[in-house]
């Protein structure tokens, strides 16, 4: 009989896509079971294959190039997930942090490798700045305790960028000295041009970003237009001498501040990477890796229980020693232990380099036994990080009992209502909602398009699906659940009123009136009825560009606002659109009001940028024009009549805003205040609010006359 052998290993390229294909799939299934982080789980599959194990698959070049963008795509994403703004907050705690978290595992490694393995001096540095950086794999599982915003968390994610950045300096230096030119001159040639890619990174890109993201809506191009920003990046810095994932790292960081974590534009790049290229480059690490050298002496044995002892001791040394220093919990210490313990991708990338760069004698820097302690390490670090996060977030919980308040999504009403009555406002009436609905609930967003019904439904109809339709792909990209109404009504106002009851919806994000001609009103024709028959919080949009593209967002507060039983509604959805694009915030208010606010900000948003201007009183919102730019939003909060926050001052608002902000970026917030509930008749309850009064209307005509 012939044998099976003879048809190994595979070399049609379709077959070989669809085995790598099964290992994405199937991998993380059975890595599951066996509790073993996914990463490695692809690594072990690799092993399995590769011409070591049961020779199924020859690493062509296919796994050369996708393996190269894999590689490219983990330092990418590590820069463009990294919270920035709460490491601007706390930079002196950071900043010890990350250096003692870099320097002993960095200096213990190096001296494990000259004294205790018998490495050469670049090995040894090589194999220093692989331990000296750390992976946050155990991240997710701080995430479903809702712990993120614990001093333990926020420091281990600031000190994993800094540990990861230095050792990418070092590594991109030992790179460009592996030709032997190690002078004076050598290293001041090699500051001098990572100081210019940094300075013209910094410089040219976030300009062009701002302005492609502008002027350029289609997912698929803002999705090019990223990988473009990549891959250039990351070519220009090899052509500095630098390595090529410092550049994907730096691009990472430039385009951090305008892809928000919740965006459709960062699901889909976070999507392709873990589901095509990240998998491809760590199984063809695993191909690389032969397990038969373990048992061809004690050689790899030493190497590998040297390198896991090194790097757990070393970083557990530097979360203690800094938790000493910070005068913190030791329960904060042994969750920054646990969350910088981990080495993952980063180590395998470092690694996959010194198997590819050459000593002046000929040999390589890294050789077999070095990948497979790393391999090791890592499978070791990974079940350690895990272990001790999930132990440590537990203890957490129940020493400072947040479960009361963390255990209770329920009690949030929120059910946003996004009626979508224009094309070109669907877009950004459902991103919106998704930077500032609350990710915790998990809720899906309510689309709803009312027609009148007449002659012209049937094709006014049509032309609303297509509007439901679009802004429901929009919220799916992000993964987000949208569900869409379309209604015939002889009202547009009564139709999303009777909408709003049914779907038992808290509040309504709504576009501004399209003004057709000067003669048009500024609200039209029926958001004044919503207003007025609505007693929960509406909110009026007019953004013109990009929300990740802002650079500040001015919040218009009147006094009194904090005795409306919405204020803490608004103040935590513009703190989220503030904390998702990571812009500053102005709120500009009395100072009481003012106060309340940073209290609330302080406590529930302690990353956003937030700064506090007395505005004395609101015949001064005028002057708010000289300050906004055109890359700024302007939130005015305002009030119904009769309501508590109320004033004479808000009938005028709509003629300030068109005279001083005509095109300016603006919401506009009506919160939840007190009133009987929609479709409640009474003698006393008025059956129409109009937005100016009588008064008001005589008074203008006045002044008109006498200009």
């Amino acid at each position: 009989m012939p044998s099976i052998a003879q048809y190994f290993p595979i070399t049609d390229p379709t077959l070989i896509f669809f085995v790598v294909l099964c290992i994405i799939l199937l991998a993380p299934i059975v890595m599951s079971r066996l509790r073993i982080p996914h990463i490695v789980g692809m690594v072990l599959a690799g092993v399995a294959i590769g011409q070591y194990g049961l020779n199924i698959l020859e690493r062509d070049s296919s796994f050369e190039l996708f393996g190269r963008v894999g590689l490219l795509y983990i330092m990418f994403l590590a820069g463009l997930e990294l919270n920035l703004t709460s490491i601007r907050k706390k930079h002196r705690q950071f900043l010890v942090f990350g250096l003692l978290t870099f320097l002993i595992p960095f200096v213990m490694a190096y001296f494990m490798g000259i004294f205790l393995l018998k490495y050469s001096e670049m090995t040894s540095l090589l194999l220093a700045c692989i331990l000296a950086s750390n992976t946050l794999i155990a991240y997710p599982i701080v995430c479903k305790f809702g712990l993120q915003k614990h001093p333990g968390v926020a420091l281990s994610v600031g000190s994993s960028m800094i540990a990861l950045t230095l050792s990418l300096l070092i590594l991109a230096a030992i790179v460009g000295s592996s030709d032997g030119e190690s002078g004076v001159s050598f290293w001041m040639l090699f500051i001098v041009k990572v100081i210019a890619f940094c300075a013209l990174s910094t410089m040219i890109v976030p300009r062009l970003t701002r302005w492609f993201f502008n002027h350029y809506a289609d997912s698929v191009m803002l999705y090019i237009y990223v990988m473009c920003v990549l891959f250039f990046s990351a070519a220009i810095s090899e052509i500095c001498g630098l390595e090529g994932i410092f550049g994907a790292f730096v691009a990472g960081l430039l385009l951090n501040r305008y892809i928000p974590s919740v965006s459709p534009l960062m699901n889909r790049i976070e999507f392709i990477g873990n589901a095509l290229f990240i998998p491809y480059f760590l199984i063809g690490v695993g191909m690389l890796i032969d397990f038969s050298v373990l048992f061809h002496g004690y050689d790899t044995l030493w190497v590998i229980f040297c390198m896991v002892m090194i790097a757990t001791i070393s970083k557990a040394l530097a979360a203690y020693v800094s938790c000493f220093v910070f005068k913190a919990p030791w329960l904060s210490g042994h969750m920054m232990f646990g969350l910088t313990e981990a080495h993952a991708a980063g180590g395998i990338a470092m690694t996959m380099i010194g198997m590819n760069m050459m000593m002046p004698d000929g040999s390589y820097v890294f050789d077999a036994n070095v990948l497979n302690g790393v391999v090791m390490m890592i499978l070791f670090t990974c079940i350690v990080s895990s272990i001790v996060v999930e132990n440590t977030s537990q203890a957490i919980l129940l020493k400072e009992k947040l479960y009361p308040t963390e255990q209770k999504p329920e009690s949030d009403d929120e059910k946003i209502l996004l009626p979508l009555q224009h094309d070109e406002d669907a877009d950004t009436l459902v991103n919106l909602a998704i930077l500032m609905r609350n990710k915790r609930l998990n809720r899906g967003l309510i689309g709803l398009n009312v027609v009148y019904d007449d002659t012209d439904s049937n094709r006014n109809r049509k032309e609303g699906r297509n509007i439901l339709e679009r802004a429901e792909a929009t919220a799916i990209s992000a993964d987000v659940r949208m569900q869409t109404q379309s209604r015939l009504s002889t009202n547009i106002a009564n139709g999303i009123k009777h909408a709003f009851k049914e779907f038992d919806a808290s509040e309504i994000v709504m576009g501004l009136h399209h003004r057709t001609s000067p003669a048009d009103s500024f609200w039209g024709a029926y958001t004044p009825g919503l207003i007025s028959d609505i007693n929960r919080q509406i909110m009026i949009c007019r953004v013109t560009q990009r929300f990740s593209t802002l650079r500040m967002i001015h919040v218009a507060v009147p006094s009194r606002v904090e005795f409306e039983p919405g204020f803490y509604r608004w103040v935590e959805h513009v703190s989220r659109l503030a904390d998702n694009i990571g812009c500053r915030i102005v709120f500009h208010g009395r100072r009481k009001t003012c106060d309340l606010i940073a209290d609330f900000v302080k406590n529930r948003h302690p990353e956003v940028r937030a700064d506090y201007e007395e505005l004395m009183h609101w015949k001064e919102l005028p002057s708010l024009a000289s300050e906004i730019r055109e890359d700024h939003l302007l939130v005015v909060v305002t009030a119904r009549q009769g309501t508590v926050s109320y004033k004479p001052a808000f009938e005028r608002l709509s003629d300030e805003l068109m005279e001083y902000f005509p095109t300016n970026n603006l919401i506009i917030i009506y919160p939840d205040q007190h009133g009987q509930p929609q479709d409640v008749m009474t003698f006393t309850a008025p059956q129409r609010q109009d937005s100016e009064s009588a008064y008001a209307t005589v008074l203008n005509w006045i002044n008109k006359i006498r200009s």
